[in-house]
């Protein structure tokens, strides 16, 4: 009899496959006419899959690709295609490498090509041409204020957008008058095509009065360059571009629930628009399994708790972990003591932070087996070092680099 680890990794291995962005990527293209020359840009995490499955469909059609991908994500040469590794969460001279040959592509079409231009998560930062007058290094710095701030996707990418001249709607700008048809894999809730990446190929939302609420609520510190890039409008339409959503959050919970009920739990998706302090969601998390295992609560026995979404943590110590791993971490307090239950959270991506985690798993032993390796807890959660603890305890989830990238799942599994 499988036991609820095998389920665990079941789950986990069929929600990656069934959400690997392949079948999307022929269905968008499939019912698409292109009637001029094709090139291809693709960029984020899952853009050598993207691009693969694009090449897949339309072979020598495409004249020319330019994929910009995480260091390792890549898995192999594509006939046709450039191929570019670069930095993430942080961009580096890569970056900005692969960025300038996407720009130069895109400034060279005309009236009579088209633009195949595939989008997945990460894209913010692994496309990137600061403007005039900032650097490389400018990025880097307002990047990691806003990665350790707390601050959420969509107010992250409210700044990033308006000190790139490829982000807000600008690199679609630069393609004119060709036209650019965007294939786009959110992970982004609510899949506001803005902020995916930054929104390369989508009008701007956001406005001036906003933006620098944002800089003012998380304290950011900016140049007198910045300051002024901040105050200027971007582009509010677009009239070349067509875009299609392939995948999302909404699908990485649906598919999670149809595995579960395949392997004899009862599903229930609480939300796919989980967006707190990756802490405050496995104490929530840890409750609500709690109410589970006294029996005052609408689920019974045995089911599968599911909720989608995508965390963040404020970091306040040194440590190592992610916001999956944190979660899970989090939760364990909670079901310490607790049978036939475990938590875990998971990033579609199968990386979590600057780690070779996707997230964690934990159960009710969790916490006493941290103690006899002489971990605390509240010490691990306050110094953000997840990683060390959960690797201490077998409590790693590792699937290396998945090809997609659709927000992360955590799911209370218990019978």
């Amino acid at each position: 009899m499988q036991t609820l680890y095998d389920n665990a990794r079941t789950l986990i291995d069929q929600v990656i496959r069934a959400n690997m962005p392949e079948q999307a990527v022929r269905n968008a293209l499939k019912n698409h006419t292109f009637t001029g020359n094709i090139y291809l840009a693709a960029i984020g995490k899952a853009a050598w899959t993207m691009a693969h499955s694009a090449w897949e469909e339309l072979g020598s059609r495409i004249k020319r690709g330019i994929v910009i991908t995480k260091y390792d994500h890549s898995r192999g040469e594509i006939p046709g295609m450039e191929i570019v590794e670069a930095g993430h969460p942080l961009s580096d001279e890569n970056t900005i490498a692969g960025t300038q040959k996407a720009v130069e592509m895109a400034k060279g079409l005309g009236s009579g090509d088209e633009l195949l231009f595939l989008i997945s998560g990460g894209g913010s930062a692994l496309f990137e041409q600061p403007l005039p007058g900032l650097t490389l290094a400018d990025i880097v710095d307002i990047n990691s204020q806003l990665l350790s701030s707390g601050a959420d996707i969509v107010e992250i990418n409210m700044i990033r957008k308006r000190l790139s001249s490829v982000k807000a709607g600008r690199f679609a700008q630069l393609c004119a008058p060709a036209k650019v048809f965007t294939v786009v894999l959110s992970d982004v809730l609510g899949d506001r095509l803005d902020s995916i990446a930054s929104g390369p190929a989508a009008p701007d939302l956001s406005t001036v009065n906003e933006v620098i609420a944002v800089a003012e609520k998380y304290k950011l510190r900016l140049n007198d360059t910045v300051k002024e890039y901040l105050l200027i409008e971007t582009p509010k339409s677009l009239d070349n571009v067509e875009t299609v959503i392939t995948g999302s959050v909404r699908t990485l919970c649906r598919s999670a629930a149809e595995v579960a009920a395949a392997l004899g739990y009862t599903p229930h998706v609480l939300c796919s628009e989980m967006n707190c302090e990756a802490r405050e969601a496995g104490r929530l998390i840890s409750s609500i399994a709690k109410q589970i295992d006294s029996g005052d609560s609408d689920f019974k026995r045995p089911c599968a708790i599911i909720l989608g979404g995508e965390t963040v943590v404020t970091l306040k110590g040194s440590g190592s972990g992610g916001r999956n791993q944190e979660l899970a971490l989090a939760a364990a307090e909670g079901i310490a003591g607790i049978e036939n239950l475990l938590v875990f959270s998971l990033g579609s991506d199968g990386t979590d932070g600057p780690t070779d985690a996707a997230g964690g798993i934990v159960d009710g032993s969790t916490v006493r087996r941290l103690k006899e390796k002489g971990l605390k807890l509240r010490n691990i959660l306050a110094n953000n070092d997840s990683y060390t603890a959960l690797a201490a305890v077998d409590g790693l989830i590792k699937t290396g680099p998945t090809g997609t990238n659709v927000n992360d799942v955590a799911m209370i599994l218990c019978r």
